[in-house]
């Protein structure tokens, strides 16, 4: 089995790149993985032309349809991501708004392979899970239109800098032995 471990974040050294690693990391014994950082991509934006409805394509050339080969390839994805501003960075948002040709809410829709699995880490520097709840929303959301199954979530507060990930290792591992 495959596991997609996604980086929703444009800083590869950072808390959320130290998460991917040990997540990464725990699941390698079960599963083949790939991590990759959003930042490793060229993703347009969204033009609003909707084209998409009709064709289940789009009409831009970049890298979206390399990321979606990757969550084609696995059976278990995994999303962590930080907190800009109560919700994903805006990279990775990007990429949701150009996912709409594999979204089930119009026909006819490009689409994935089916049975997937997804799951959400989220990290914030604040002490409240509000804000860590409305991001898993927007991942759930996402996969909800992908029809990848939405498995579970973790929201760490709390968490500003990689130094400070390293004392929750213990609970990110608990987590992914769910997967």
């Amino acid at each position: 089995m495959n596991a997609l471990v996604m980086n929703c974040s444009p800083v590869r050294t950072g808390a959320t790149a130290r998460i991917v690693q040990i997540v990464s990391a725990h699941l390698e014994s079960r599963y083949q993985v790939k991590s990759v950082c959003i930042d490793d991509f060229h993703v347009r934006f969204c033009k609003g032309c909707r084209s998409c409805h009709t064709t289940a394509k789009c009409v831009q050339q970049d890298d979206v349809d390399a990321v979606l080969a990757l969550y084609d390839w696995a059976d278990v994805i995994v999303s962590v991501s930080p907190s800009y501003w109560a919700d994903v960075p805006g990279q990775f948002k990007v990429f949701i708004d150009r996912c709409t040709p594999w979204s089930n809410t119009h026909q006819p829709h490009a689409a994935i392979r089916p049975g997937k699995r997804g799951y959400s880490i989220v990290l914030r520097t604040g002490p409240g899970m509000g804000e860590c709840e409305r991001i898993i929303q927007t991942l759930e959301h996402f996969y909800g239109h992908l029809e990848i199954d939405c498995c579970g979530s973790l929201g760490l507060c709390s968490i500003e800098y990689k130094e400070a990930v390293e004392a929750r290792k213990d609970e990110i591992g608990a987590f992914c032995d769910k997967m």
